[in-house]
């Protein structure tokens, strides 16, 4: 071989080498080559309770340790807190070496290095964000303001806000056509879904959606196909990834249904949806949209991504403080991961560690892996599916309280509450007032000393959790209560 050949053979394959490869797994294009699993991936799952980032090798599925964005409760409260609250929605660029994290509570986008899982930057955008986006082109960075009707649009070189954009009230997530031609933005406060044209800021197209509550959306590597959830009704929807953006297909899903992601394997393309009501991914193929496997995988599942070749999907667990990794090709969980309280997105970057060991800047887990879990039922009889799954998580004295909620009727006034007696009658104490969904279902909060009550051996103080029928004012009958070992 010639000198001059060889040397621009060599030259081409150092430039290779330097460039990172892009994925044939969303959010890239089908077209794109996988990238085999190793230990220079990362897993990470945005944690709303502990205010952490967990960081997991998928080698061997093992927590490397978190990234510390704040403080937990009661410490989050004081006046001159700096850190951020409610950790909650992420994204990565294009070329897999920055993070970009949501805040919710504190309005923030932290910019993270993947490589020494380093805090670059922080930018504040309006009332609480939900999640954030890279464009296909890594130009910028994408917020849906939740509580607000834009995307503040980022520059991804600056990370300072250089446009809004108007959306319908309450854009929910923002995901990407594979081309970077289209941003497709679902909201949670209104039945519309828009397309965004990503060159021009502007609307492009509408889809209507089934219910007002969508929080998150994904489409298709092959650029057909967009679906988004309904997390209200438990269903997900489909629609056409090109002009006239038309829905394809509604598919029932269950109770609670949370979040969407692809995985294409030599069985062909699969969405995998996860039903936190139910405790299960569901999956469906893309192109018929048979569903052929239900996969129990623990409690609340919520955020998910597919790996860099498509052999594995992680899913966080929000109410067991856990990733769970499924293998593609089985359908089946082949390890469950400790992490973080809550966790919420979930995102797999494939070498976002290029050399060492990737422990910069990670804390141990710490008091961010204490939890208690009960259950609550019709009888208060012990099930191995309870309607009713909670949570405690640790802050200190105190404890967050998150119950995924099943198994009521719909859009009826509820209460959740500590009972006297274990079998729901005496006195009630009312925690939180909620509203069941269309589903039957809801998502409950409290917080207090809870733990230290409903697992108090001296008989005469402990208290019992309940769900009741009615208002704060007007507790009715007990419908769910805590079960006993």
């Amino acid at each position: 071989m010639n000198k001059s050949v060889l040397t621009g053979l060599l030259a081409s394959a150092m430039l290779s080498c330097a460039v990172p490869a892009l994925a044939g797994q969303a959010p890239f294009a089908a077209s794109a080559p996988d990238i085999p699993l190793s230990s220079r991936d990362r897993v990470y799952a945005a944690e709303q309770f502990s205010n952490t980032i967990s960081v997991t090798d998928p080698a061997t599925n093992r927590l490397v340790g978190v990234i510390r964005l704040g403080e937990p409760q009661p410490m989050n409260f004081s006046p001159l807190y700096k850190g951020q609250v409610l950790v909650h929605g992420m994204g990565f660029s294009p070329d897999r070496t920055t993070l970009a994290v949501v805040s919710i509570g504190s309005n923030a986008v932290t910019i993270i290095d993947t490589a020494t899982n380093a805090v670059k930057h922080t930018t504040y955008v309006g009332r609480s964000p939900h999640e954030a986006f890279f464009t296909p082109d890594g130009k910028e960075i994408w917020v849906t303001v939740r509580g607000e009707d834009y995307i503040a649009v980022l520059d991804a070189t600056t990370y300072e806000e250089k446009t809004r954009i108007k959306a319908p009230n309450g854009p929910g997530m923002q995901i990407f056509s594979p081309d970077g031609k289209y941003g497709y933005v679902c909201s949670s406060f209104m039945p519309e879904t828009v397309v965004i044209s990503v060159a021009e800021h502007k609307i492009v197209g509408r889809v209507k959606q089934g219910s007002p509550f969508c929080p998150d959306i994904a489409a298709t590597p092959d650029g057909k196909q967009v679906w988004f959830t309904l997390k209200d009704i438990g269903k997900v929807q489909v629609f056409n990834a090109q002009p006239p953006f038309d829905v394809i297909t509604t598919i029932d899903t269950g109770p609670l249904t949370n979040h969407v992601n692809f995985a294409h394997n030599a069985n062909g393309s699969f969405a995998y949806v996860t039903v936190g009501g139910l405790n299960e991914v569901k999956v469906f193929r893309t192109d018929d949209f048979a569903h052929v496997a239900t996969i129990p995988v623990g409690k609340l599942p919520h955020g998910l991504w597919p790996s860099g070749d498509g052999s594995r999907v992680y899913v966080g667990l929000e109410n067991a403080d856990a990733l769970a990794a499924i293998d593609t090709m089985s359908n089946k969980v082949i390890a469950t991961i400790p992490v973080g309280q809550a966790p919420q997105a979930v995102t797999y970057v494939p070498g976002a560690v290029p050399e060492g060991d990737g422990t910069q800047n990670l804390q141990p887990l710490g008091v961010a892996g204490q939890a208690a879990h009960l259950s609550l039922t019709k009888d208060g009889k012990v099930a191995d599916k309870p309607p009713t799954s909670i949570t405690l998580f640790d802050q200190g004295l105190i404890q967050v309280l998150q119950a995924s909620v099943t198994g009521l009727a719909p859009k009826k006034p509820y209460v959740l509450a500590l009972a006297s007696q274990p079998d729901g009658k005496g006195a009630i104490e009312p925690l939180s007032a909620f509203m069941s969904n269309p589903a039957g279902s809801a998502i409950v909060n409290a917080a207090g000393p809870i733990r230290q009550i409903v697992q108090n051996e001296a008989k005469a103080q402990r208290r019992y959790l309940v769900i009741t029928e009615g208002t704060v004012a007007q507790p009715g009958a007990v419908v769910q209560r805590q079960t006993l070992d």
